[in-house]
């Protein structure tokens, strides 16, 4: 494997204004979990500058995080993230369509409504344009001031 320093950015970090959306691309999966951290505080830096709580995350180039990573993003993470920016966050996670089906299979799957109660909001796709449109589902309509 090549060391570090030749490797492309783990995460590439998008704002998309036209769509509401903070597109993040991962672009590899870590031989080691603790790398992610340093991004997802990136991530979470760039939509309190930019004031943005709608998340599209592609995942189809890194595999579902190890329990632990999963346990800081659901109970740590996502609810301060949500705390910074005072509003509901909401996280689109795009996967390859087998690796979804995998995802939705798997026996401690949480469908989205099991986060109806959390500060965040989570559903997981297999295809872009339908994580777009959750996504855009849960923005605020033009000129609603919320």
């Amino acid at each position: 494997m090549p060391d570090s320093s030749s490797l492309p950015p783990l995460l590439e970090l998008t704002s998309r204004p036209d769509l509401g959306v903070l597109l993040g691309r991962w672009r590899y999966q870590p031989e080691q979990p603790a790398a992610l951290r340093p991004c997802y505080q990136e991530l979470a830096d760039v939509a309190v500058a930019t004031n943005c709580r709608f998340w599209l995350q592609d995942l189809r180039r890194r595999a579902s995080p190890d329990q632990q990573t999963k346990r800081w993003l659901l109970e740590d993470y996502y609810p301060a993230v949500a705390r910074r920016l005072g509003q509901r966050l909401y996280v689109a996670y795009l996967f390859s369509p087998a690796m979804h089906r995998q995802i939705v299979e798997a026996p401690d799957y949480a469908p989205p409504e099991a986060y109806n109660d959390a500060p965040y909001a989570l559903d997981f796709f297999g295809e872009e344009g339908a994580a777009i449109r959750w996504l855009q589902a849960h923005q605020p309509a033009p000129g609603s001031g919320a």
